[in-house]
């Protein structure tokens, strides 16, 4: 009996023909622990896509970046990662203090390549790695539970330009965001962004910050 399929999925692979593939997947090339290639290339990713389940039982997903390597892999089965300043919603940090069940997508879209991880996650306030991340408000550290590798044929090659300039580095200021400046949220921001706005060229209104945002320079 499968622990990974529904009924669900089993009419759709009995539509499709697919169900002795679904089993090879589930059975074969689905596993527990990471390889050491596996380990290797998510060591070399500058991102991820992270999804969790919301307080409405709703999935949601979010893009999360940082430095190559910002990822870690401790051992075959757990990994963490850091939580960075964002938009003050903490919308999937608290999705996963509510519901820990978390889903980490890596592709590598240079050659191309994509691993998928299941898990389940842990917040960190007090974790020693936080250390070694500058700017870091705690650590997220995911119990690895599945592992399978996805065909990469419809990941569409793509070259890295640049590096995003908000990441934080040691012993560097990290430049505030665009949407820090906009004159309604001025009120609302943490103390700790307070003046920021000033610093960073001053106040702008939605108007400014959505052509900032078309621009790619939000």
């Amino acid at each position: 009996m499968s622990k990974l399929y529904s009924k669900q999925h089993r009419e759709l692979q009995e539509k499709f023909d697919t169900q002795r593939m679904a089993d090879v997947m589930e059975n074969g090339l689905r596993h527990f622990e990471l390889s050491e290639d596996e380990r290797a290339f998510i060591g070399t990713r500058d991102m991820f896509f992270l999804t969790t389940i919301d307080n409405n039982g709703r999935p949601t997903v979010s893009y999360k970046g940082g430095a190559p390597g910002f990822v870690r892999v401790i051992d075959e089965t757990s990994l963490v990662f850091p939580c960075y300043d964002g938009n003050g919603m903490y919308y999937s940090m608290g999705n996963l203090m509510n519901q820990p069940k978390a889903g980490l997508l890596f592709i590598d879209f240079e050659t191309p390549h994509r691993l998928r991880v299941h898990g389940t996650a842990q917040i960190r306030f007090d974790d020693p790695m936080m250390d070694a991340f500058p700017e870091a408000q705690f650590m997220v550290g995911i119990a690895i539970e599945d592992i399978w590798i996805n065909c990469p044929r419809y990941i569409h090659r793509y070259t890295k330009v640049d590096q995003s300039k908000y990441i934080p580095k040691e012993g560097a200021e990290t430049p505030a965001p665009a949407w820090k400046r906009i004159d309604f949220v001025q009120e609302a921001l943490p103390k700790r962004d307070q003046g920021k706005a000033d610093r960073s060229g001053g106040l702008i209104t939605i108007e400014d910050y959505e052509e900032l945002v078309g621009k790619g320079e939000g």
